[in-house]
């Protein structure tokens, strides 16, 4: 295959590249900017003459490398209060203002990028309805396709109706979204299930499968056999980690070694605390605060103990890694139903914490069995990894006037 990815634009005389544009709110963790950026390298590889621009609320976008033709724009940070509100971040406005911020910055991107088509990850209003103005625009102004791309499970179906009730998110999909793409497989979950999708809706939807990752820039291999340890983001991580750390702590045997990533959101005491105790461990727990490349890890990885995250499960498929999934179960079900279906399915192994599976006694056994148990690839699902196929494929769909695809 001819290698496109450095092709500067080529189109007719006086046409415009075509041009597409992610909305990733990304009010904590790292889950949407990671999916967007993926499915934007995938399209812009695919196709010469395509650019691709991010806009995403995340904190920590600027230490992500982007490939050549995508760029992104950081919208005004948001997170939330000790009593669960939602504040700005870094400004020190209101929430109110701080959502008119953002909106606005959306609009004015949206009407001078003028995207071929928008691509919103999972909120079909964006934050505290932030995008609904430039839906408004797109609509009445352009020709503009617009999709909604969610996530194989968004949470517990009666959680999930009242939310999006709530939001107006339901009445939203169904009146500016031309298709619904779901990057995971039926098979495994609907994550509309407890929504009352009109036939019209549904009849657009496009099951994907789920975003396969790969290898990007190569880093020096570990020297020792190890499995990864990853909270993906780490906000709300530190259980995992105690787990794991008093896993090794309790069992001096215990192996192989661990190399952890704490993500760049387990910070302040929690972690100097785990630095400590790793201290202690003589060299058979490794952290580092955040790897941008951390697919290498997953690629040289015996086994890997994670939360239960979407783009933590991606790479454990892809990298056909044994795993052991310790998912959270507030605020959201989502990781929780993940790995129960994929442990049914016997893609990897949940430590249930609705079972009171959480001890060290159950983490030590899951590590120790963790080379004999069978990789993803038993599990034997057809079409589980192809999410980015069918993504520039329908890209392709919806701008006619892309340049032939790369053979």
């Amino acid at each position: 295959m001819e290698d496109t990815t450095h092709t500067p634009p080529v189109t007719s005389e006086g046409e415009s590249p075509p041009k597409v544009l992610f909305y990733s709110h990304d009010t904590f963790g790292l889950g949407h900017l990671r999916r967007s950026r993926a499915l934007a390298s995938a399209i812009t590889q695919s196709y010469s003459s395509v650019s691709a621009l991010i806009l995403t609320g995340s904190p920590v976008a600027g230490r992500f490398a982007f490939p050549d033709r995508v760029d992104h724009i950081r919208l005004p940070g948001v997170t939330k209060n000790a009593e669960g509100h939602y504040v700005s971040q870094a400004l020190g406005l209101d929430i109110d203002d701080t959502t008119a911020l953002r909106s606005g910055i959306i609009k004015a991107t949206v009407e001078n990028f003028a995207p071929d088509l928008l691509i919103v990850d999972k909120e079909p209003t964006g934050f505290r309805g932030e995008l609904l103005p430039s839906l408004d625009w797109l609509k009445e102004h352009t020709d503009t396709k617009l999709i909604l791309g969610l996530r194989d499970v968004l949470d517990s179906p009666d959680v999930l109706a009242d939310e999006w009730e709530r939001k107006g998110a339901l009445d939203a999909a169904e009146k500016y979204y031309d298709e619904v793409w779901v990057y995971g497989l039926k098979e495994i979950y609907d994550p509309c299930a407890g929504l009352a999708l009109s036939d019209r809706l549904r009849a657009r939807m496009h099951w994907t499968g789920y975003i396969h990752r790969e290898i990007g820039t190569v880093t020096e291999p570990e020297d020792e056999p190890y499995i990864l340890v990853t909270p993906g983001g780490g906000g709300d991580g530190a259980f995992m980690v105690d787990l794991l750390l008093s896993a090794y702590e309790q069992d001096p045997e215990l192996s192989p070694k661990a190399v952890l990533v704490y993500g760049p959101f387990l910070s302040g005491q929690t972690r100097e605390d785990f630095e400590q105790r790793i201290e202690q461990l003589k060299g058979r727990v490794r952290a580092v605060g955040f790897e941008s490349q951390i697919e290498n890890l997953f690629a040289g990885a015996e086994g890997v103990v994670s939360m239960g995250g979407y783009n933590t499960f991606c790479e454990i498929l892809s990298f056909n890694k044994p795993a052991i999934i310790v998912p959270r179960v507030f605020p959201r079900k989502e990781q929780f139903i993940r790995a129960s279906r994929a442990e049914e399915l016997g893609l990897i192994r949940m430590l249930d914490p609705t079972e009171n599976q959480l001890t060290v006694e159950n983490m030590i056994t899951a590590i120790r069995a963790l080379p004999a148990q069978k990789p993803p690839s038993e599990g034997q699902l057809s079409g589980l990894l192809g999410g980015l196929d069918t993504v520039t494929e329908r890209v392709s769909v919806h701008i006619p006037t892309l340049l032939e695809r790369a053979e």
